[in-house]
């Protein structure tokens, strides 16, 4: 990924970590009643907690 936050705005923690948000928490498309959807990732400050971004693993589904 491009232009990722490396450090925490919150506490200036530096070691960020990854997680995935999945099962009933799944992004869907907005407008597919029975489209398939992607898991969210999240990238967290491993000090704090905060969540200093998220994004879809397949944005490829989203497409028109």
């Amino acid at each position: 990924m491009e232009n990722q936050i490396d450090k925490c705005p919150k506490c200036g923690c530096t070691d960020i970590g990854r997680g995935r948000q999945a099962g009933h928490a799944i992004v869907a498309p907005y407008e597919k009643f029975f489209g398939l959807g992607s898991v969210l990732i999240h990238r967290i400050c491993t000090n704090c907690g905060y969540v200093l971004e998220s994004y879809v693993e397949k944005p490829s589904r989203f497409k028109e």
